[in-house]
């Protein structure tokens, strides 16, 4: 495992557990609005992460494990299941581009957020490389059918998605547990054109969430 990171202590990344968050090192993507830049390439060890986990036994419930992209590890299944073994619940934090990956771990994964970057037809412009769709779908379609507790996420840059995109994304996630809106702002990214760009308002975001009704019962911005 390539590691870039270590948060101890989270009440926000695991719904309803305290957990650390594990950064992975390496992204398939170059979503300008990235503010994970520096781990693209960094690459650090894994023999703290489990000097410290071993520690926390009893204090924390569980793991995140986010990026970067996770599924670019080769050993991403045993890394989970040496966490696992620890006790501690893990959640994977994945751009689904990678079927495969995430097919072997979700046995041993308690939670999963997906990022949605846009509607299908528009992902390659907005995470700036050739991305296979069919990835996408095959990984959508993989959660869906897991059984495992899950939420698709889309982060909201006003400028790169429209309502009708919104409602694009709705029926391409359609019946999903949950969907979270995340709001663009404009801190430390990876292309810094960016950072005059603007997400939408406290109304505009009410009216996505009317557009989003038909095809997802759970909504939130954050």
């Amino acid at each position: 495992m390539l590691i870039g990171g270590l948060q101890k202590t989270s009440l926000l990344d695991f719904p309803d557990k305290i957990s650390a968050i594990v950064f992975t090192a390496g992204c398939n993507f170059r979503c300008g609005y990235c503010h994970n830049p520096e781990l693209i390439n960094q690459v650090t060890t894994v023999k703290d992460i489990f000097e410290f986990l071993n520690s926390r036994k009893g204090k924390l419930d569980g793991v995140v494990i986010t990026g970067g992209e996770p599924c670019l590890q080769k050993d991403l299944p045993e890394f989970i299941k040496k966490i696992k073994s620890l006790g501690f619940a893990v959640k994977l934090d994945t751009n689904g581009s990678f079927p495969e990956m995430l097919e072997k771990v979700l046995p041993d994964v308690d939670y999963v957020a997906m990022d949605i970057k846009a509607p299908l037809n528009k992902y390659s412009k907005i995470v700036n490389i050739n991305v296979n769709i069919d990835n996408i779908q095959k990984s959508i379609n993989l959660l869906k059918n897991s059984g495992i507790d899950y939420e698709f996420r889309t982060t909201v840059i006003k400028s790169q998605l429209s309502y009708k995109d919104f409602e694009e994304i709705g029926i391409l996630i359609q019946n999903a547990p949950r969907y979270y809106l995340q709001k663009f702002v404009p801190s430390k990214i990876l292309d810094p054109s960016l950072k005059s760009e603007t997400t939408y308002s406290a109304e505009e975001f009410e009216k996505i969430k009317k557009v989003l009704t038909p095809y997802i019962s759970e909504i939130y911005v954050r």
